[in-house]
């Protein structure tokens, strides 16, 4: 499922503080956004129970937020700009987990597209499901 993504100067100006950027150009009311503003995409604007993490079985409570990365085709988007953002599940794989029990980990893969339907940026999270501590004797 698809959702929009307006870029508003309060939003970009707000996250550019918490990120603590000194630029000007995140400051200014037609500036650019910071590149990771887009993580605030699938958090404010992303349908919860229509997400792509909704459809992973994962035990919330061991949730872990592993790895982002952003890859921008062209110029970062303005303010202004509204994006239009669809997130899917990418790989997925497990392995041990130190403490004993399998760790899980997924990809979740969003990409935002401009008005004229023009991929501008991908977003690559990659979260972990940690494993369950082993059972202490007794248990």
């Amino acid at each position: 499922m698809s959702w929009t993504m307006p870029i508003e100067f309060s939003k970009v100006r707000e996250f550019a503080r918490a990120v603590k950027s000194k630029s000007p150009e995140h400051r200014s009311p037609d500036g650019v956004i910071p590149p990771t503003f887009l993580v605030s995409g699938r958090l404010n604007w992303e349908p919860g129970r229509e997400s792509a993490g909704a459809g992973l079985d994962f035990d919330l409570r061991r949730v872990l937020h592993g790895e982002e990365e952003y890859v921008f085709y062209g110029e970062l988007p303005r303010v202004g700009d509204v994006l239009t953002g669809e997130s899917r599940v990418g790989d997925r794989w497990e392995k041990p987990g130190k403490r004993g029990g399998t760790m899980r980990f997924a990809r979740l893969i969003t990409e935002f597209r401009d008005a004229a339907g023009n991929v501008v940026a991908t977003q690559n999270s990659t979260i972990v499901e940690t494993a369950r501590p082993p059972k202490r004797e007794g248990e």
